[in-house]
């Protein structure tokens, strides 16, 4: 049954990857994807190095927004849309790859999966009325805090995360809260690959059998998106088409480093990325802070984010 459930969540995956690529090529031969042609040099290299990072648990939105701002390669409101459909299908093999290559309970995966889905959903209306920068500062806060505990943990100071493969009823249902929350902050444009790991990770989860669960919420999220940006036709196809190109290879990289580390060194990794990640989202709270205030997200422009 477990071996069943994991073909069918694979299966729809794939689908969604499909459906996505179907609306894609559909756009491009109806003529409403004006501008779009083979990707450039500097595209795909930007989508590799993206990627490569992002399945590391960095994150590939914020990274690739400043590149398109510093490049000039993408006008600022077509940003969002060409980082979502360009980066949808190498989630998606960040997805496929890890839940095929890394153990972990398949049942426990599947509901992760869809109460961040839910949370996605609900919290659209739910947490939109609150102050991105509040959420950023909190968010940027606990996982300084968390990540400090890692540390001592892995120094000896303080008990540090587990290796188990699955949760423990308690640690399961906190999981599952957790990751609702999770779905829901993504309407905020707050990424969920650093919180999940080290949140999974303290929960006494292996880092490792992180990346499905964390990826697998993405993935669904990334192809919705992508198939709405394309119909809209908010996309600059050339610049996304050179982060797919780019980016599937440099997840393939990144997938054999992650799945070949020592659990040890892992360990490590993820403490850099959570640390990277809490700076980033206390300096954008800080930056949002001295330029507009503390104002809540339904009265400036949001931008939709995968991580």
């Amino acid at each position: 049954m477990n071996l069943v459930l994991v073909r069918l969540l694979l299966g729809t995956l794939a689908a969604s990857g499909l459906l996505l690529v179907v609306r894609w090529v559909a756009a491009v031969r109806s003529g409403a994807a004006r501008g779009h042609g083979p990707p450039t040099p500097l595209g795909i290299v930007i989508g590799f190095v993206t990627n490569f990072f992002d399945t590391l648990g960095i994150g590939s939105f914020a990274t690739t927004t400043t590149v398109f701002r510093l490049t000039g390669l993408v006008r600022d409101e077509l940003i969002p849309g060409t980082i979502i459909v360009g980066h949808a299908l190498p989630v998606l093999t960040q997805a496929l790859l890890f839940i095929s290559a890394v153990a972990v309970d398949p049942w426990q995966l599947t509901v992760l999966i869809v109460v961040s889905m839910i949370g996605g959903w609900i919290g659209a209306g739910i947490v939109s009325s609150l102050s991105r920068r509040a959420v950023q500062l909190g968010m940027g806060g606990a996982l300084v805090a968390a990540a400090v505990f890692m540390m001592l943990g892995m120094l000896g100071l303080f008990p540090a995360g587990g290796t188990a493969l699955a949760f423990g009823p308690r640690a399961f249902a906190i999981a599952v809260a957790v990751n609702f929350a999770l779905g829901a902050l993504l309407t905020l444009g707050i990424g969920n690959y650093a919180p999940s790991l080290i949140v999974f990770s303290l929960l006494g989860m292996e880092p490792r059998a992180a990346f499905p669960i964390m990826m697998g919420s993405g993935a669904f999220v990334a192809a919705i998106a992508g198939i709405r940006f394309v119909g809209k036709g908010r996309v600059a196809w050339q610049a996304a088409l050179g982060l797919t190109t780019g980016g599937i290879p440099g997840v393939l990289v990144a997938v054999w480093l992650v799945t070949s580390l020592p659990l040890g060194i892992l360990r490590w990794v993820v403490l850099i990325v959570v640390f990277y990640t809490a700076v980033g989202l206390l300096r954008a709270a800080m930056k949002r802070g001295a330029s507009d205030g503390d104002v809540a997200p339904a009265d400036r422009e949001s931008q939709p984010q995968i991580r």
